[in-house]
C-alpha cells in the first residue's frame, strides 16, 4: 500500500500563488517610490545619509535601505525622518496614491513629484 503525503504548500490553489507575487511587486514599487522621495528631500535639505540618520535616531544603513527600496518605513519612522529634514510627512509620500476599488481590485498608483526646491541654509 502506497501512502501519499501532502504538504500544505501542495494544497495552495494556483489563484493564491499568482496573487501573492502581484501584491509583493506593488509593495516593492511603493518602497522604491518612497525611497526616491526620501533621497530627493534629503538632497534638498543638504543632508548626508549619516546626518539624517543621526537627526532621526536611525542608523545610516537604515536610511540607505529605505532610499534603495529595500525596506518600507513604518509610520513612526516616516514622522521622525520628515521632522528631521523639516518637511511635512506628505512630501515623503508625494506621488503615491491609493485607488479605491473592491477589496481585490484597489491598488496603489504612482506619479512623479514636482522638482525639489533647495532650502536655504539657516
Amino acid at each position: 500500500m502506497n501512502v501519499i503525503v501532502r504538504r500544505p504548500k501542495d494544497c495552495i490553489s494556483n489563484a493564491s500563488r499568482v496573487a501573492k507575487p502581484r501584491r509583493q511587486m506593488r509593495s516593492e514599487e511603493l518602497a522604491l517610490k518612497f525611497g526616491q522621495n526620501l533621497r530627493r528631500c534629503r538632497h534638498a535639505a543638504g543632508l548626508s545619509q549619516e546626518e539624517l540618520g543621526s537627526r532621526a535616531a536611525l542608523h545610516r544603513t537604515e536610511i540607505g535601505m529605505l532610499e534603495h527600496g529595500q525596506r518600507v518605513a513604518r509610520i513612526d519612522t516616516l514622522i521622525r525622518i520628515a521632522g528631521s529634514m523639516g518637511v511635512p510627512p506628505g512630501e515623503l509620500l508625494e506621488g503615491i496614491h491609493w485607488t479605491v476599488g473592491h477589496p481585490k481590485t484597489g491598488g496603489f498608483s504612482f506619479t512623479d513629484p514636482p522638482p525639489a526646491r533647495r532650502r536655504r541654509p539657516d
